[in-house]
């Protein structure tokens, strides 16, 4: 690791995933003879870009401490909150005291276990030196409906529309005070949308399209299918 850039990672699960339907949080869901957090969490580990990874996890939840990985040396647990940006701005206080200001901290989510170290080092490479952070995201390639009900009400031009992805890279210092600042407000719904806000213009990388979020139950087969084909 470069020991002049100094990276973290924080990992917000503390969700319940209610549209999977099924009897556990998505993040503790079978996938390739592991959960999907064990496969998230390796990923990150294993890119050999961070200090140490930060992961919120609720203070009901029994399924985390029955996993070898939450008790790794790099894995530091959180208490998780209501909200996402709850519980990654409590994963940032955990680092408090190792996390310098200007350190980068990459919020990765829980549910996405295909995530590749190439793309993590991308992005880094991209956006080290860029004075606000930003952003893995992927262009549309479908044509896109501005609706109201059922009834289309205008075509929006797709140049101007990204999906966000995640990592979501920004400075420690930067992000826990956007949080801190914007906490409570229901337009922020990822880290950038709270430093947009607050009148920042985080940049975009593109990502690769197999670093999918586990949402509904078929998104399982289709990230086995992709882990399959990174290997």
């Amino acid at each position: 690791m470069n020991q002049i850039l100094k990276c973290w990672a924080v990992v917000p699960a503390a969700g319940v995933g209610k549209r999977m339907q099924a009897d556990r949080p998505k993040q503790y869901l079978p996938l390739a003879g592991k959960t999907v957090i064990e496969h998230t969490l390796s990923r990150l580990l294993g890119s050999g870009a961070f200090v140490k990874v930060a992961v919120a996890i609720s203070v009901e939840d029994p399924y985390w401490p029955e996993l070898d990985i939450s008790k790794h040396p790099d894995v530091i647990t959180a208490p998780g909150g209501k909200e996402r940006a709850d519980s990654v701005l409590s994963a940032l206080k955990s680092l408090q005291g190792l996390a310098g200001e200007d350190d980068w901290v990459l919020v990765h989510d829980a549910a996405r276990p295909c995530l590749t170290a190439a793309d993590i080092h991308l992005q880094i490479d991209s956006m080290k030196d860029d004075a606000v952070g930003g952003i893995l995201a992927l262009s549309s390639h479908d044509t896109l409906k501005h609706v109201d009900g059922d009834t289309i009400t205008a075509t929006i031009d797709r140049k101007h529309v990204w999906r966000a992805l995640t990592p979501q890279m920004f400075k420690y210092g930067m992000l826990r005070d956007a949080l801190q600042q914007t906490e409570g407000n229901p337009a922020v719904t990822d880290e950038a949308s709270a430093l947009e806000i607050l009148g920042f213009k985080p940049r975009i990388v593109e990502g690769r399209p197999d670093n999918i979020k586990i949402t509904r139950p078929d998104d399982l087969a289709l990230a086995q299918f992709y882990m399959e084909q990174q290997t």
